[in-house]
């Protein structure tokens, strides 16, 4: 009996290796260093929670730790993002793990010493998110590059797996080392693994290019990757859903230690253990992914895990029995991975490869903001009434929140959203403004036959969007008074160089909308478009403002 389960699970597993992106020896190495570098974050944050649990007895300064490690986020999350978009990602990598490894050293160091206080810890702590902050965009945008885009959901799943073993893992071991030698040990521990990552990308090379054209700047990519998140609506949904839910679920992530220490009466040992049992849960649901997305949509996969995070909330917050408890997280495992891990999908399917990082990081945002905040407000709750009270809350909120919420729908992106648009004809013009010169107004007329004139304002509706997210600051559609059945189309942009990078950013999806556009245009006349540079009347050196065919 043993001998064909065993080769029932070998069989298993060789064919889901033969379809897995681990096959690739150069996303293999990378998955490794994932799973070492989540190792070490994971195993850093627990004994980082309990270290403050025995240095004080508030309830407030336990669930600061978790907001001094998700704060950075949001201070510096699309700083992080743009960087990574727009720097070699695999330098970036190995910055922020040499930042991670010694700031990891120094506090298991004051730790061993005895000199570690509530403020220390919060300080290296936020310090570890911070560079956490700005390795998580470029290693997830990395994927994109190591696997085909038809295998991008199972390695996206197997970056949940990734983190998820680090937490049944990580927890577990940081507890077993800590109660055998001393918190101070799992921190020097979790440092070394840190260490391994740098060891994993050291031959790998980025071979993403940068969009021809005008480079952007570190500010114009911040401004660029709000304008898309505000212009494009599948991130708006997908964001919506991801604060809606994490608000709430922070409740449990920043409790657990409190729930550990007074519901159940454990101690560093009982603690990872449950933190392991999330982590178990977690890896559960991740591998179940794939096979979901194939057969249900996302947003039923995503609804699916809310409301088994909810069982799972209050399943906890009700039990003082420890094997109750080990359930309870087990399921808020697999709940969570359920609902980050398919919007990450959603996220990076619906981004373009120019703006993918900055995706990558607005989602995570959302995420450590809303885990920031929510540790706050379940911690302050816990503390003025009761930690039962404050799960059981969060549960509630997160129950009414999907219900007024439940018409927002959240969905893969398609290969037209990020596939790069049809080349442009090349611009003609004698004197070519410099990148920083602007603004640029662009004007484009039409000429519209009456009875197709209420479809082609609906049809240029839908191109408004497209202009914005790529890099348009305003948008109109005027009627020309003096002519009947002229149109115009105007938008501007804040330089030379961002409509250059316009140009450059349009995907299949948005060329579509105006080539649908255009057909509504008179027969035999044809389109004409004017492109109108901002200029100084006390300048000297005036330039033309010309116009010229597309």
């Amino acid at each position: 009996m043993r001998t064909s389960v065993s080769a029932f699970l070998s069989s298993q597993i060789a064919s889901q290796f033969e379809s897995s992106p681990l096959r690739h020896a150069q996303f293999r190495m990378f998955y490794y260093g994932t799973i070492a570098a989540a190792l070490g974050y994971m195993m850093q944050t627990t004994i980082a929670a309990w270290v403050m649990a025995t240095l004080t007895p508030s309830v407030l300064m336990v669930a600061l730790v978790q907001t001094a490690s998700t704060t950075p986020s949001l201070i510096v999350g699309l700083v992080a993002g743009t960087m990574a978009d727009l720097v070699d990602r695999r330098k970036l990598i190995v910055i922020n793990m040499i930042i991670l490894t010694m700031t990891t050293l120094i506090l298991g160091a004051a730790t061993l010493a005895g000199i570690i206080t509530p403020v220390l810890l919060l300080v290296l702590t936020f310090i570890v998110g911070a560079s956490f902050t700005f390795y998580m965009p470029a290693q997830s945008a990395s994927v994109n590059e190591l696997v085909a885009r038809e295998e991008l959901p199972r390695a996206i799943a197997l970056g949940a797996v990734a983190y998820n073993v680090a937490r049944a893992i990580g927890p577990a071991l940081a507890g077993m080392i800590a109660a055998a030698t001393g918190s101070g040990v799992a921190l020097l521990v979790s440092a070394a693994f840190f260490a391994l990552m740098i060891v994993a990308v050291r031959s790998w090379q980025s071979h993403e290019r940068p969009l021809p054209g005008v480079p952007e700047t570190l500010l114009s990519g911040v401004m660029s990757g709000v304008r898309y998140m505000r212009h494009s609506v599948a991130m708006r949904t997908l964001i919506i859903r991801s604060l809606m839910f994490t608000i709430c679920a922070s409740a449990l992530w920043a409790l657990l230690p409190v729930v550990a220490r007074d519901q159940l009466h454990l101690g560093a040992g009982g603690f990872g253990s449950l933190f392991a049992g999330f982590g178990v849960g977690a890896v559960v649901g991740a591998l179940a992914i794939p096979g979901q997305l194939k057969v249900k949509s996302l947003n039923s996969v995503v609804t699916s895990g809310v409301i088994l995070w909810v069982v799972a909330t209050l399943l906890v917050a009700a039990t003082e029995y420890t094997a109750l408890a080990l359930l309870g997280t087990a399921c808020a495992g697999m709940a969570w991975v359920a609902v980050h891990a398919s919007l990450s999908a959603g996220l990076q399917s619906t981004a373009p490869a120019w703006v993918r990082a900055r995706a990558v990081a607005i989602g995570l945002i959302s995420v450590q903001a809303s885990m920031a905040l929510g540790s706050v407000l379940w911690g302050m709750l816990a503390a003025a009434l009761d930690t039962h009270v404050a799960l059981a809350a969060s549960a509630g909120v997160l129950i009414v929140l999907h219900l007024f919420n439940r018409g927002i729908e959240v969905r893969m992106g398609e290969d037209a959203d990020v596939t790069p648009g049809v080349q442009l004809p090349t611009l003609t013009i004698a004197d070519e403004p410099e990148p920083d010169d602007g603004p640029v107004l662009i004007q484009i007329e039409y000429r519209i036959e009456r009875e197709q004139r209420a479809d082609f304002l609906r049809m240029i509706q839908k191109v408004e969007p497209t202009r914005r997210r790529n890099g348009a600051t305003s948008w109109r559609v005027f009627r020309d008074l003096a002519e009947e059945g002229r149109f115009v189309e105007r938008y501007v942009l804040a330089s030379w160089g961002e409509y250059v990078r316009l140009r450059n950013r349009m995907t299949v999806a948005d060329r579509k909308y105006q080539e649908r556009v255009e057909a509504y245009q008179k027969p035999g006349v044809p389109i004409r478009v004017s492109r109108l540079i901002g200029i100084n009347a006390r300048d000297a050196n005036l330039a033309d403002a010309g116009t010229a065919p597309v």
